[in-house]
């Protein structure tokens, strides 16, 4: 899967405005389109048929299986696709837990977990899950007390994130892979923050994984299952349990691609990138009344976040989105739930007047610097707007 760089398309933002939304869906990669539009031609074709279009296809869905499976140190067999990264995480526990009713029906789960974890833990249990194992202030899960939870009867799977995406903390995967193993529980990781950005755990049993995050498409999603582990079909009945209808091939083949790029280059860009978050939070940290949240070192290379008092988070997404700026929100309020971030919840920490950047590898120093120019101002001016700008 070897390709020539193309020059650099143009960015597909507004001129003058800067992306520093790019967790979970990323610009594509520039290899990711090239791929995308090479394999229009041949793998438009249901990979299932037997018919040379259709074998065609199925070299393209190969090829993309293996070289996925290469940086998630898998075996190419061990890959399965899926219509994206919430539809893993849900087919894998939903699978694993079926396939060991006999020890228990309980899944083991971090407070800061992704709510699509969380939910198909419930369903698992039956609607009555076991209470998330405790984080710290940082959004680090207790090992010692995930461990615990885990050698409890009636266990079926536990998991946990490599990486909370809202801020940033790396999670002790080794520690409770190992703890896990030695209750004879399997493990599910997901990795959708941190693929592409970090190395990938070597300590598994189930990974999931998000193109999307990576600078590859969206309308795709990895799950890689050791052989070793268990599982049992809980969809509508296909020749590919985990992806019914099957996905396509071009999307497939283009996030594989984007996959091999930025594995390339991965440790110049978390070099650089850790950089430029190191420099926002320092400056972030000098405005007033703000808690930069998330491990300062045990981090994301990419992601920073932050919350202020006396600021509606809403308020000042708006404020920086009118100034070019898009950015995130880890208080996750909308109009149909009004409810703060779980994560930041669980940690302990301010949960409203929250900002949340992710940093794409296309994104300059200059344009962090900028950012930085403009945010003491927009905090300013949403306090203001709220009346609270003299405290």
């Amino acid at each position: 899967m070897s390709h020539a760089t193309p020059a650099d398309p143009a960015r597909s933002t507004t001129p003058g405005r800067v992306y520093l939304d790019n967790g979970g869906r990323a610009p594509w990669h520039p290899l990711a389109r090239q791929a995308f539009e090479q394999s229009l031609a041949d793998g438009w074709a249901d990979p299932r048929r037997l018919h040379a279009e259709g074998r065609r296809a199925a070299r393209l869905l190969d090829a993309a299986r293996e070289a996925i499976a290469a940086v998630l140190g898998a075996r190419t067999q061990e890959v399965h696709l899926t219509p994206g990264h919430t539809a893993s995480l849900h087919a894998a526990v939903a699978s694993a837990a079926a396939a060991r009713r006999r020890a228990g029906s309980a899944v083991v789960v971090g407070a800061v977990e992704r709510a699509a974890v969380l939910h198909a833990a419930r369903l698992a249990g039956g609607g009555a899950a076991r209470s998330p194992v405790p984080v710290d202030r940082f959004g680090r899960v207790d090992a010692e007390a995930m461990a615990a939870a885990v050698r409890a009867p009636g266990v079926a799977l536990a998991a946990l994130q490599h990486a909370n995406g809202e801020v940033g903390t790396l999670q002790p995967v080794e520690a409770v892979h190992d703890a896990a193993r030695a209750a004879g529980v399997p493990l599910l990781v997901d990795a959708g923050a941190s693929v592409g950005h970090v190395a990938v755990p070597d300590p598994w049993d189930l990974l999931a994984a998000d193109p999307a995050d990576w600078g590859g498409p969206a309308g795709i999603g990895v799950l890689a299952v050791r052989q070793r582990v268990r599982t049992l079909a809980v969809g509508p009945e296909d020749e590919d349990p985990w992806a019914p209808g099957g996905v396509s091939v071009p999307l497939a083949f283009a996030a594989a691609v984007a996959l091999q790029a930025v594995e390339s280059d991965r440790v110049a860009q978390e070099a650089r990138r850790r950089a430029l978050v190191e420099r926002v939070r320092a400056e972030v940290a000098r405005i007033p009344d703000v808690e930069v949240v998330g491990d300062p070192d045990g981090r994301l290379p990419h992601v920073a976040t932050f919350s202020f008092l006396y600021v509606d988070g809403e308020a000042l997404v708006t404020e920086l989105d009118r100034h070019g700026f898009a950015v995130g929100s880890g208080s996750a309020c909308t109009a149909s739930t009004l409810e703060p971030s779980h994560v930041l919840a669980a940690m302990g920490v301010l949960t409203h007047g929250n900002v949340r950047i992710a940093l794409d590898r296309s994104t300059t120093a200059e344009e962090v610097e900028r950012f930085l120019a403009v945010l003491p101002g927009a905090v300013a001016r949403v306090r203001e707007m709220l009346g609270v700008g003299g405290l």
